[in-house]
């Protein structure tokens, strides 16, 4: 028996009641990449049901069926933020209430206490200091960042400190050390993750290379994977999984750098005898097309999953389960270039059982609800399970 749970990263269904309060109303990933692309034909997404969720606010070009593979429903975000750690860890089981630490987005960014303990430690200098989109960051502290070798740092609307630096710079694994450091000292202010953004390449054509990791911190207490491990279930990582959990409860991973090398890893840990979770996180959506405000681009990358779902979903056995959701949504449509707080969609996939209407879940911890009753371990502090053994 295999339950697979897929992150679509940020593939929102509509603002959610508290949009607002982000300055995200009115945004809509999924609605607004169809409107833009004049319809979205996703015909594998649309037999499991996923133009059933809204018969309020239907996606464009992907209508309900009159008979869906798997049970539909969407999930309101419990938790303050709309970051990648905060969506995953309430998919875990927690809700993160107060919210990570921000950055403010004006320049200085960071705590001088801060930058200082990070220059005395790494032995380089820190440029940048704001928050700022990554690639257009690079492209203009690059060439200083070439003379001085100094960190390019800069946060977002999340609750990050990001480190940029070319690969021919700053090598690689020094990067990795000085994320290290600066996770350490982002601690004592509960910043949700730290990341390593490597690049290559020259003034006007530099390139983020697939190098990325995130430092994530430490959960307060134990994830769904954990207690599944600690069940002697099997958890296996896909893509930055092993990074968001803090490598908690993690029992092997494939850290890949793009969706397509995720649907691969996913593939390869279905042959793995026995039971086991596999969580996936598809990444490409999020970094390659919603930051960058690109819904053509996150419309073909739509389509690539769906014909990949189409080939994946008759491999299934009658005990295995397919979950697909979002940790947040980046409607590619909206005003600046973050995240959007968003409704997320709910697919529950099992061959041969019916297909129910799951309705609005208040909080994404349902799904490690769910994942507790499907795998016979002890029930979670919070939600409400749609699955049964």
């Amino acid at each position: 028996m295999k339950t697979i749970l897929i992150v679509l990263d940020s593939v929102g269904i509509g603002a959610a009641p508290d949009a607002a309060d982000y300055g995200d109303a009115g945004c809509a990933t999924l609605q607004h990449i169809g409107a833009a692309v004049g319809g979205l034909e996703l015909p594998a997404l649309r037999s499991m049901g996923l133009g059933n969720i809204r018969p309020d606010f239907p996606i464009p070009g992907c209508p309900a069926v009159d008979a869906p593979l798997a049970s539909s429903g969407m999930m309101r975000p419990a938790s303050i933020g709309k970051d990648t750690i905060t969506g995953h860890w309430e998919i875990c089981g927690l809700e993160i209430n107060p919210g990570f630490h921000n950055f403010p987005m004006e320049h200085p960014s960071f705590p001088a206490d801060l930058l200082a303990a990070f220059e005395r430690e790494t032995g380089r200098s820190v440029i940048g200091n704001k928050a700022a989109s990554g690639t257009a960051i690079i492209e203009e502290l690059g060439p200083e960042h070439a003379r001085t070798g100094a960190w390019i740092a800069y946060t977002s609307a999340d609750s990050v400190m990001q480190l940029a630096a070319h690969s021919d710079v700053i090598p690689l694994e020094e990067l990795y050390r000085g994320c290290a450091v600066a996770r350490r000292l982002c601690d004592p202010l509960k910043v949700g993750r730290v990341i390593a953004r490597p690049f290559i390449g020259e003034p006007g054509a530099y390139q983020r290379t697939e190098g990325r990791r995130d430092y994530a911190f430490t959960p307060e207490e134990p994830l769904i994977t954990e207690r599944l491990v600690d069940a002697g279930v099997p958890v296996y990582a896909v893509g930055k999984i092993e990074d968001i959990l803090a490598h908690r409860g993690v029992t092997e991973s494939i850290h890949s750098g793009n969706t397509a090398e995720s649907r691969q890893a996913v593939e390869e840990f279905m042959t793995r005898e026995g039971d086991g979770f596999i969580f996936a996180n598809f990444i490409d959506f999020d970094m390659l097309y919603g930051h960058r405000r690109d819904p053509i681009g996150y419309a073909a990358a739509l389509r690539e999953t769906d014909e990949w779902l189409g080939r994946f979903l008759p491999t299934l056995g009658a005990d295995d389960g397919l979950m697909l959701t979002a940790d947040h949504g980046n409607d590619p449509t909206f005003k600046g270039t973050d995240h959007t707080r968003e409704y997320v969609p709910l697919l529950s996939y099992r061959p041969g059982r019916a297909a129910e209407n799951l309705g609005i879940r208040a909080g994404f911890y349902d799904i490690a609800q769910s994942l507790a009753s499907r795998f016979g371990v002890p029930a979670v502090p919070r939600g409400r399970s749609f699955l049964g053994r």
